[in-house]
């Protein structure tokens, strides 16, 4: 499992107020939270946060907080992350405070291994769930959970229930929906479809009369 350190600062005072000034100062107001313990408001640095979360596991990255006595060796993830729709930049972000010792859920994307049969013929793969819930030690999040698409004919579908869950996780699920399908190339059913309708014109408009000459 990825880790991380992660340089933060105490927010002493809150409000939008003040998250409006720590935005226009280049820094990211933030929250830290988790079981047994008060939510702790924090300022980031964008970039730091940036390269924290710069790993293979991207948001499920065990963070390390460090530079503030009150959470000084606290693990956390990055739990959400508010970016300005037109600036692209940081809002604001939230951090879970997490035991190490206990299992807990991560949503882990799915890799797709392989070139499906389906897709050889003219079919396409479709990825219908990109991420999967699984459950986990922190320290055991795999990077990706990967589906061998090779044997997959047009037509196949993957079930949640097919899945093979990665060691030491566990996937949960109570409905058995599908991951991955393989369907036909729709661009040549639209074309079929039309060439039928037009050789159905062309015979109708054979057996009508001929127009008569002026």
């Amino acid at each position: 499992m990825a880790q991380a350190e992660l340089n933060i600062e105490i927010r002493g005072n809150s409000g939008k107020g003040v998250a409006r000034k720590l935005r226009a100062a280049g820094k990211v107001p933030a929250v830290v939270y988790g079981k047994g313990m008060e939510s702790t408001s924090i300022i980031v640095e964008p970039k730091a946060l940036e390269q924290a979360i710069a790993t293979d596991a991207g948001w499920n990255t065990l963070l390390t907080l460090k530079g503030a006595a009150e959470l000084e060796g606290k693990v956390v993830v990055l739990k959400g992350l508010d970016i300005h729709p037109l600036r692209r930049t940081m809002v604001c972000a939230d951090f879970h405070a997490i035991d190490l010792q206990k299992k807990r859920s991560f949503l882990v994307p799915v890799n797709v291994v392989g070139t499906s049969e389906g897709e050889k013929t003219g079919g396409s793969l479709q990825l219908i769930r990109k991420e999967l819930e699984v459950i986990c030690l922190p320290t055991m999040v795999p990077q990706s959970i990967d589906i061998d698409v090779t044997n997959l004919e047009i037509g196949d579908t993957v079930h949640i229930e097919e899945v093979v869950a990665p060691e030491h996780a566990e996937i949960p699920f109570d409905v058995n929906f599908t991951v991955i399908t393989v369907k036909g190339h729709e661009v040549e059913e639209e074309e079929a479809v039309e060439g039928e309708e037009g050789v159905e014109a062309v015979e109708a408009a054979e057996g009508e009369p001929a127009a008569e000459e002026e």
